[in-house]
Formats: structure tokens, C-alpha cells, sequence
């Protein structure tokens, strides 16, 4: 049998975010995060679990570097934590500043490339004290913040990401509440994503200004591709909306193609803020031109339309009427997640469509599954299921002639996922969260031997 075999220098790794995984959240002068607010507040997180301690790796990450070297992945996303670095949002912190100091150190002393991402959720209590993602305000401190990161450490990080998933840093902290810091307001949360993106071009901005010679400047957002059972104009119209606002209302203003006019009526009902909140020269900032677009892929969502158009959806996401998300098919994740990788081959082809040919990488792609540890061992065969058919469905997506440069792994370590807690392990590496001691899943030898011989069987 032939293999499949990837495109010269294809990056191979796995990804984590700072407050999933780093703990020490009072140390080295750092100052508190809305997760670290959110998660101490009753009733937001499963069992009452916070990041206090997560994976322990503002400690261990020495240790984590080299299983990285030993799992034999070369690339590592990681993000950095705003309050470490800037604990009030606003005033340097050179010890904050000294632990990425460190880790990009270890990492680069190791031959893995780091990618570095600004913000993955952990905004400072102060800035949101000041208003947060709904104040505009916001958008100028990230990037004040971004140019003090790139100063720190521009000399050493070649791969740069401003913003992951402002989807879900608009959408579900400030729209639905279930993330930090847990406000329930369409409006708002429109308002927020705006700001979120302006962040992202005033940051992209102040990184290219600092820009050295071969650094590259990206951005992750997750997508959801939209499936229907029909293909009548209702259902037509449910994958419209569904994809209109957590697709391509975050994608085709970084495009340069402004908020598509479809979104902004579907969503003119919820007040109108919004619309107001876009300046003149907005969409020219946020526009910014990026090197390569983070894709983070996890599942699709089925769609179905409803007999009254103005009928509201059972989806909590802003705009979306007369249609509703439908229970999703199995196999499932023990997220509940459906697997179907078709869909990621599927989104790897429109976007290399949609975008006009920019590079793409899967920044996140993963599952959780319950695990246990046996004579030092993981048996995971569900989540090497799971890795191997979507890195055959990337494959796929070059071979149709997508732009695929790297797949990354979400998690190297099970971590701290959000609102569910610790219940959900995404990790190809286990964490015994009472004693901190490490066990490669099979999924992450896995990984590594595709990684070794950039190929599949």
C-alpha cells in the first residue's frame, strides 16, 4: 500500500493555552484573569474546579519541553497569560515576562519551533473591570500589550498568532455566559467580537511594525461547518445562518471583505450597537494581511430550519432565527462532539477557495475521551481513531489542492477544560491532576511516528 505522504517541512505538534495548563496564578507577580474570577464564583465550573494549579507547568516546563522531544514533535503552540505579563493589563512585569523568557529557551534549545498565540481567553480582571471586550478601549490595550510581548521576545519566536477563536471569547463569554466573564447579551457579545477583531488588527499592526526578518503573523479561528439533511431552500437558508454567524462573520472582515451584509441583517434585532460600535477605518485595520490562517476544527453542526422563520433557535449564538442545531450523530466524543472528518476535508477546501489560496493550519484538532492508566500505560485506541482519520482528511484536502502547511494537536496535556472543569481529557498526554505525573497515550506515540515520517500508512 502506498503512503500518504505530506509536503516537505510540514509542521507536525500539538498546542495548550496558558490558563489551561500553567497554574501559579499568584506567582511571579502575576495578577488575576476573568477565568481565574469566573471559575472561583459558584456554579460556573464543573465540580469547582479552577486553574489555580492545572498541569502545574508554570513550574514543570522544563519537564513538558522534553516530552515534547520525546513524543518527537517539532512544532509547539503555546499562549501567552496577559495578567503574567501585564497584570493590571497596562504595566510591564519583568518577571512575568522572564517565564516565556525561559520557555522559549527550553524550547528552542530542543529544535521545536515555538508559535507563540497573545491571547487565548485570559483577559486581566482590570482591563475587564475597565469594560472589557465591549469597550473599544480594549482593543488598544492588546495591542500595547502585543508590541511589549514582541519586544520581549521577538528575537527568538518566528510564528506569531494575535487572537485564538475570538468566537468564542465574544459568543460565549459575553453572549451565552457559559465562559468568563460570564455575560448573557447578544448585543454585547456582537459589540465584544468587533473589538476583538479590531484588537486583532491594531495588534497585527504593532507586530509588523516590530517585525523582523522571517517572522509570520496569523490569526485561529474555530470553525463549524453547517450540515443539513435537505437541500430545499429552508434548508439552504438554516446552513446560511448557521455559517454566516460563526463562520464567516469572524472570517470575511480579516479577508478584507468587511461583515457580510446577509449577518449584519440577521442580527440587526438584537439593538443595533453593534452596527454603531464599526468606526470608519475599522475594517481597513482589521484587515490587516496575515501570513497564515489558524484553522481549529473539532466537529460540524447539523442544521434544520423551523416553520417560522422568526422562530427563536435552540443554538445560543447571536442572529440565528427560524432554524435550530440538531442533536449530533455518533460516533461521539465524550464531548459529545460528532467525528466526521469529511467535514475538515470539506473546510480545508473552502477555505483555500474562500481565502484566495492563504496558507493553512490546523492550529487545534482533537478529542476527549475518558481515560485510565494501566501498568504505566494509556490505551487510547478511540482518540488515535479519532487523529488518524482527520490527518487523513487533511491529506485529503492537499490532494484536492488545499494549502495545508502543519496539523497541531489540541492538547499536549490534558488540562483544564474551561467550564467543564477537569472531566474532559483532550490530551495525547495524561496528567494525574493530584500528583502531576505524566503518561504518553499511545495517541501521542501516535502522533510522533506520523510526525517522524511526515506520512501515514
Amino acid at each position: 500500500m502506498a503512503e500518504l505522504e505530506f509536503p516537505p517541512g510540514f509542521w507536525w505538534g500539538a498546542a495548550t493555552a496558558s490558563y489551561q495548563i500553567e497554574g501559579g496564578v499568584t506567582e511571579g507577580g502575576r495578577g488575576p484573569s476573568i477565568w481565574d474570577t469566573y471559575s472561583a464564583t459558584p456554579g460556573k465550573v464543573l465540580n469547582s474546579d479552577t486553574g489555580a494549579v492545572a498541569c502545574d507547568h508554570y513550574h514543570r516546563y522544563g519537564s513538558d519541553a522534553a516530552l515534547l522531544s520525546e513524543l518527537g514533535l517539532p512544532v509547539y503552540r503555546f499562549s501567552v497569560a496577559w495578567p503574567r505579563v501585564m497584570p493590571d493589563g497596562r504595566t510591564r512585569n519583568a518577571e512575568g515576562l522572564a517565564f516565556y523568557d525561559r520557555l522559549v529557551d527550553e524550547l528552542l534549545s530542543r529544535d521545536i519551533l515555538p508559535v507563540l498565540t497573545l491571547y487565548h481567553w485570559d483577559l486581566p480582571q482590570a482591563i475587564e473591570d475597565a469594560g472589557g471586550w465591549p469597550s473599544r478601549d480594549t482593543a488598544y490595550r492588546f495591542a500595547d500589550y502585543a508590541a511589549v510581548v514582541h519586544d520581549a521576545l521577538g528575537d527568538r519566536v518566528p510564528q506569531w498568532t494575535t487572537i485564538n477563536e475570538p468566537f468564542c471569547a465574544a459568543f460565549l463569554g459575553y453572549g451565552s455566559g457559559v465562559h468568563a466573564p460570564g455575560i448573557q447579551d447578544y448585543d454585547t457579545a456582537l459589540v465584544a467580537a468587533h473589538h476583538l477583531l479590531l484588537g486583532h488588527g491594531l495588534a497585527m499592526r504593532a507586530l509588523t511594525e516590530q517585525a523582523r526578518p522571517g517572522q509570520d503573523f496569523s490569526l485561529a479561528l474555530n470553525f463549524a461547518p453547517a450540515l443539513a439533511d435537505g437541500d430545499t431552500e429552508a434548508h439552504r437558508e438554516a446552513v446560511r445562518k448557521f455559517d454566516g454567524i460563526h463562520n464567516r462573520f469572524f472570517l470575511d472582515p480579516v479577508l478584507g471583505r468587511g461583515y457580510p451584509e446577509d449577518v449584519m441583517a440577521d442580527v440587526e434585532h438584537h439593538g443595533g450597537r453593534f452596527a454603531k460600535s464599526i468606526r470608519d477605518g475599522d475594517t481597513d485595520v482589521i484587515a490587516a494581511a496575515i501570513d497564515w490562517l489558524g484553522v481549529n476544527y473539532y466537529a460540524p453542526a447539523r442544521v434544520a430550519p423551523l416553520d417560522d422563520p422568526l422562530a427563536k433557535s435552540n443554538c445560543p449564538l447571536p442572529g440565528l432565527r427560524g432554524m435550530d442545531v440538531l442533536p449530533a450523530r455518533g460516533p461521539l466524543t465524550s464531548f459529545g462532539w460528532e467525528q466526521t472528518p469529511s467535514s475538515l476535508t470539506d473546510l480545508l477546501v473552502w477555505l483555500d477557495s474562500h481565502t484566495g489560496g492563504l496558507p493553512l493550519v490546523v492550529a487545534e484538532n482533537g478529542a476527549s475521551f475518558e481515560d485510565t492508566v494501566t501498568d504505566g500505560r494509556v490505551h487510547d485506541p478511540a482518540r488515535v481513531a479519532y487523529l488518524d482519520t482527520h490527518i487523513r482528511a487533511v491529506h485529503d484536502a492537499i490532494a484536492r489542492g488545499a494549502d495545508v502547511r502543519g496539523y497541531l494537536a489540541w492538547s499536549l496535556l490534558d488540562n483544564f477544560e474551561w467550564g467543564m472543569g477537569y472531566t474532559q481529557r483532550f490530551g495525547v498526554v495524561h496528567v494525574d491532576f493530584d500528583t502531576q505525573v505524566r503518561t504518553i497515550k499511545d495517541s501521542g506515540r501516535f502522533l510522533g511516528e506520523v510526525a517522524k515520517l511526515n506520512s501515514l500508512p
